[in-house]
């Protein structure tokens, strides 16, 4: 079982995110990858992009799917991974670090509320 940090907050469509000032760095949770496969494609905002909680922000293309990721907060994309683009497959190597998409500066650092924490996203993933 990967290590999910618990300074992280997770959502219920398997994204992470990791908070440090007003900026959140988002990524897909082992979980996610596991259950996709080998990534192959990643589609990501460009900078400048305003995302909204919940609304689809790019998408993540494995061998057995096509994946919408979703913005775990609204905000304004600072920053896009851009070796996640040449080399999908770090997604899979290591989610939860190299493998974040983008960052986010949240617009309401409240958003964060319903989120969940590694122990409550661990549960829902058991269920």
């Amino acid at each position: 079982m990967a290590d999910y940090p618990d300074n992280y907050a997770y959502t219920r469509e398997h994204e992470w995110v990791a908070v440090e000032g007003d900026i959140a760095t988002v990524g897909v949770t082992d979980h996610a990858q596991q259950e996709l496969g080998d990534v192959v494609f990643v589609e990501l905002p460009e900078p400048g992009t305003t995302v909204e909680k919940g609304a689809p922000f790019g998408t993540i293309e494995s061998v057995k799917a096509v994946s919408d990721l979703y913005a775990p907060l609204s905000g304004e994309v600072t920053e896009v991974h851009d070796q996640l683009i040449e080399e999908p497959e770090v997604a899979n190597t290591d989610p939860h670090g190299a493998g974040w998409m983008i960052r986010i500066r949240m617009r309401d650092a409240a958003e964060l509320e319903d989120l969940m924490s590694a122990e409550s996203y661990l549960e829902f993933v058991k269920e």
